[in-house]
C-alpha cells in the first residue's frame, strides 16, 4: 500500500517488483489521476483509491509504503493494519520511533531519512 501516493512511484516500484495487489491511496484528486495515468503507462495493475489515510480506516497490507512527513507519520501509523512500514520524507535528526511499530533501520541520504519498521 502507498499511502500518500502523489504520482504513484512508490506504488509503480512495488507493482514491477512483483507486489500484488498494490494499493495506492491519496487524498487529492489529481494525486489519484496522476497514479492511475502512470500506473497504466508504466503496464503495472495498481488499485488507487481517493482517501485521506489520516481519517479515512486504511485497507490492511502487509507492507505499507509512505513519503510523509513525520507529524503526519506519527498520527497514520496507529491506524495501520501492516505488519511492515516504510516511511520516509524526513531528516535524519527526526526521531526514528513510531508506536506501535518496532524500528529496524534507518537510512540517509542528501540531507533525508527512511526508515523501515515493523509490528511487535
Amino acid at each position: 500500500m502507498d499511502i500518500g501516493c502523489g504520482s504513484g512511484v512508490l506504488a509503480i516500484v512495488a507493482a514491477k517488483l512483483g507486489f500484488a495487489p498494490v494499493v495506492a491511496l491519496d487524498a487529492d484528486a489529481s494525486a489519484v489521476e496522476a497514479t492511475r495515468l502512470n500506473a497504466a503507462a508504466n503496464s503495472v495493475s495498481v488499485d488507487v483509491r481517493l482517501a485521506d489515510a489520516l481519517t479515512d480506516p486504511p485497507p490492511a497490507a502487509d507492507v505499507a509504503l509512505a513519503n510523509i512527513t513525520r507529524p503526519a507519520a506519527a498520527t497514520l501509523a496507529p491506524r495501520l493494519r501492516s505488519r511492515r512500514l516504510v516511511v520516509s520524507g524526513y531528516l535524519p535528526t527526526d526521531e526514528p520511533s513510531l508506536p506501535p511499530f518496532r524500528h529496524l533501520r534507518r537510512v540517509t541520504r542528501d540531507g533525508w531519512a527512511a526508515d523501515l519498521y515493523e509490528t511487535s
